[in-house]
Parts: C-alpha cells; structure tokens; sequence
C-alpha cells in the first residue's frame, strides 16, 4: 500500500504501527513506482532505503526484517481526519502508469487503522 497525504498527516506514523504489527517498510518520504507487466512496484530511493523518519526521535535506521527492496502496489491510502471520511463509502479508484488501483480514505490516528487496512487488503486479495 501507499500511504498519500501532507506533512504530517499521520504517514510515519502509522508506517510504524504497521512495522510493529509485523508489516515492512518499503520507503518513507519518497516512494519510487515502475510498471512491470501489469502491475506497479515501489522501491525506495538508495539514500533513503531502511530509513524512517520518527517525529519526536528523528531518523531511525529499521531491522532488515522490517524492510523491502521492493512490492507490488495494490492499494492507494489517502489519509484524512475521520470527520471527512463518508461511513459507507463508494468503491474509489485511481490509474496510476495505466494501473487501475483502489483507493481507501482512511483516518490514520484511529486505533483500528491498522485493522481497517488489514481488511482492505484481505478484500483485495479475495477479488
């Protein structure tokens, strides 16, 4: 997934509840995407690769079990406060390299955003 919104929109931050919860980082703060075949892959940038940056605790170098070269992208995570975010939503999308992906708005600071995209991926890969 990739994590979209501004300066402090809440990013890191949930990369890093991610990250505790057993998910790996690809890249933070800039995220490189390539089409191949019919998917697209993240990388992220050599200077920035295994980095990532904490507010508070600054720039922290992740285990290698919690890191990626490289992933498939399947899902687009536009975050936003939960007072935007419709209760039943209809189905978004967005092409990005002429890839059609969903979309999911998401309120990154909520206790169950980690759960919630938990099922968003799980209702991707069931499609």
């Amino acid at each position: 997934m990739l994590l979209r919104g501004p300066s402090g929109a809440g990013k890191s931050d949930l990369a890093l509840r991610l990250i505790e919860a057993g998910g790996r980082l690809v890249a933070d703060d800039q995220t490189r995407l390539a089409r191949r075949g019919r998917s697209l892959i993240a990388t992220a940038p050599a200077t920035l690769a295994g980095l990532l940056e904490v507010r508070g605790v600054g720039i922290v170098k992740l285990a290698r079990g919690q890191v990626l070269a490289q992933a498939p992208l399947t899902l687009l995570v536009d975050l936003m406060p939960a007072s935007r975010i419709e209760r039943l939503p209809e189905p978004a999308g967005e092409t990005l390299l002429d890839i059609d992906l969903p979309v999911l708005a998401l309120a990154p600071f909520e206790a169950s955003a980690t759960a919630k995209l938990r099922l968003a991926l799980a209702q991707i890969e069931a499609a």
